[in-house]
């Protein structure tokens, strides 16, 4: 069993001396993040923004993530009728993490600094707001934008982790939104797609650290509505000092129900077209995720090295509430991943 110690105060992030004040998980964002504060080779730092809006039939993902001496963009579209992902990435030197925003919370406004494609992400009181415009996207181009709803009575997934006595100066805040009703259009060709917030949520990934040169984690988000109430989970682990908690939460009906430590069950080297099986020890929270679009990558740029098992598929399975209450849940869109990397 892990501590789970709850971050409920405000705070800064680190101390003078580029230290965590306190980790833990939480359901906001509390604590203050500021790169003034690191005591840290700045070219371990790590920064992303990530949104990922899916439907049963069709989805979208747009990413930016900076790691100082490099920025990559990427958005990906997924059709699950067809079970095809298609998408555009592209590499930027030597930006210095001036990108991103330092707050998830606050008004701010993104716009990738490339040519290839324009994409931007856009907050503006309690809506996000993505664009996407590649005219070379798949030979038919790609146009659109989705606002998601950000409710600011609903519980998200914060996390504040550590590496133990012996790397003081490492940390990974963290703070995802796995529930987020969407609107918008995407136009493929001459093509329309719709998505519309009784079927289509939006998850947000927002992440900010010093991390060491090589990594490995596992996590997995779902969302949707299980007799008219709003589902999502949010699970995973694999790096840092988790002696203080874990990122595994039940959210419903926007409250959170915190679930202990869950294990991701998958063979064949992370295998993602088989189906991945998942666990508790407490026995609250028990899934199987049958793939419908699986992905493997592998990147090797000599430093820089990626090797990734990512899967879109339907979770079901039982999850179990604070109040001993039982979900069921049967056909729930949802991914999960296993990627190490070396960057």
């Amino acid at each position: 069993m892990a501590n789970q110690n709850r971050i409920s105060g405000t705070s800064n992030l680190l101390d003078k001396d580029g230290n965590l004040i306190e980790a833990g998980w939480g359901t906001k964002p509390s604590l203050k993040y500021n790169k003034n504060d690191i005591k840290h080779k700045r070219w371990r730092l790590k920064e992303w923004d990530h949104y990922s809006i899916l439907n049963k039939d069709f989805g979208i993902q747009i990413t930016i993530g900076d790691i100082y001496y490099l920025t990559q963009m990427s958005y990906v579209w997924l059709d699950f009728t067809k079970k095809e992902r298609n998408g555009q990435s592209i590499m930027k030197f030597f930006t210095k993490s001036k990108i991103l925003p330092l707050s998830s919370l606050e008004d701010s406004y993104i716009e990738f600094p490339t040519d290839k494609f324009k994409a931007t992400l856009k907050k503006k009181g309690h809506k996000r707001i993505l664009t996407i415009d590649d005219p070379t996207f798949i030979e038919k181009g790609i146009k659109g934008s989705i606002t998601l709803e950000d409710n600011p009575k609903v519980d998200n997934t914060v996390v504040v982790t550590g590496y133990g006595h012996k790397k003081p100066k490492l940390f990974y805040y963290n703070h995802k939104i796995n529930y987020m009703p969407a609107k918008g259009t995407i136009q493929l060709g001459n093509e329309d797609y719709n998505f519309e917030p009784q079927s289509s949520f939006g998850l947000m990934d927002w992440g900010r650290g010093i991390w060491p040169y090589k990594t490995h984690w596992l996590w997995g988000s779902a969302c949707g509505l299980v007799d008219g109430k709003p589902v999502a989970f949010n699970i995973g682990y694999g790096f840092g000092d988790l002696s203080t908690h874990t990122e595994n939460i039940v959210f419903y009906d926007g409250k959170a129900h915190k679930i202990d430590e869950v294990t991701f069950h998958h063979e064949n080297d992370r295998d993602p077209t088989q189906p991945w099986k998942f666990t508790s020890n407490d026995n609250r929270f028990n899934m199987i995720l049958e793939p419908i679009i699986p992905h493997r990558e592998k990147i090797n740029f000599g430093l820089i090295y990626l090797n990734s098992s990512l899967l879109h598929g339907l979770y079901s399975g039982e999850i179990v509430l604070d109040t001993g209450e039982k979900i069921q849940v049967k056909g729930m869109l949802g991914h999960a991943e296993d990627i190490y990397w070396r960057w």
